[in-house]
């Protein structure tokens, strides 16, 4: 397995497949992870190459109990799909979205200013396990978690695919 950096992100190279849109078939990829870049670039991960990605652990208090989750910081998964980061973060891209969707229908949308380290101090991370065990069957294999949010309606569990979007500039 090869680590790249990139500008202060890491990417997985030749273990992770990077594809096309057009090039995937239906239900085979339900049970990777999925990763999609603006420019419709495909990134597939199996449960094995995420749990091969750095991790950190965060501590979230919502609504008075306190968990600690063991995650990939959103940004470096959002780095295999080209988002921009650090210094790089900056002018059109401030208006990125990143669009984090569940098994069960729920989304949450995020600024990709907000999953910075260098734009926000608060971490925002994809967990696959909370107090020291993997996530059960009802939240995982991934849940999001954003450091610093009051309630847990961004706590999106079940997390199948997060998405990059650019939005058009207003008239």
């Amino acid at each position: 397995m090869t680590w790249i950096r990139c500008g202060g992100s890491i990417a997985l190279a030749a273990a992770v497949g990077v594809i096309t849109a057009a090039s995937i078939a239906g239900g085979a990829w339900a049970q990777n992870l999925r990763l999609v870049g603006p420019s419709g670039r495909v990134v597939d991960l199996t449960p094995a190459q995420v749990a091969q990605l750095p991790h950190i652990q965060l501590a979230v208090s919502v609504e008075g109990r306190t968990t600690t989750y063991r995650g990939v910081p959103l940004s470096d998964l959002l780095s295999l799909v080209g988002a921009p980061s650090g210094k790089a973060l900056k002018g059109p891209e401030l208006r990125d979205v990143v669009l984090v969707s569940a098994k069960d229908g729920y989304a949450v949308a995020l600024a990709l200013a907000d999953t910075d380290s260098l734009v926000r101090k608060d971490q925002v991370l994809l967990a696959d396990a909370a107090d020291g065990a993997p996530l059960p069957q009802t939240q995982g294999p991934y849940r999001l978690v954003v450091e610093g949010d009051q309630r847990g309606a961004r706590l999106a569990r079940m997390v199948t695919t997060i998405e990059l979007r650019q939005l058009s500039p207003t008239p």
